[in-house]
């Protein structure tokens, strides 16, 4: 029997876009993603956000129960890798980051035809199968 995965959709935005998405601005070029979300009640997380607030809540809480804690501070205090990620989104469904296959191909498929209009530069499907993860460097355990 195969196991079955869950999936995830992450879009990286222009720089414009990924600005005004993080600040929750009108802006009329987010528009077309914005209604395709609403469509599906789906949120767009910042990965750089999502970051430093896992990063704070494990100094609140004590890094020793967070097994990301050393990999994502050293990765939301790398400036390279902040640019990278504060241009970087996950799409939540139901506060959730992954979900079933179907309606990660739905996600997907309606978003598609945005890639290159100016918005998201890159869209992508990821799945739980733990071979397909990057494991964290040594260094960070």
């Amino acid at each position: 029997m195969s196991k079955e995965w869950q999936y995830q959709i992450r879009i990286n935005l222009s720089d414009k876009a990924a600005a005004a998405a993080r600040q929750q601005a009108d802006d009329s070029s987010l528009v077309p993603l914005r209604t395709i979300l609403a469509k599906h009640h789906v949120d767009l997380v910042c990965q750089f956000d999502a970051f430093a607030n896992y990063v704070a809540e494990a100094e609140r809480e004590g890094p020793e129960a967070y097994p990301l804690y050393k990999w994502t501070k050293a990765t939301i205090e790398d400036p390279e890798k902040k640019e990278k990620y504060i241009k970087s989104f996950t799409l939540y469904s139901g506060g959730e980051q992954v979900y079933d296959k179907a309606f990660a191909d739905t996600l997907e498929a309606e978003l598609r035809p945005l890639v290159g209009q100016g918005v998201i530069t890159k869209l992508s499907k990821l799945d739980t199968n733990p071979e397909n993860s990057p494991q964290i460097p040594e260094k960070y355990r």
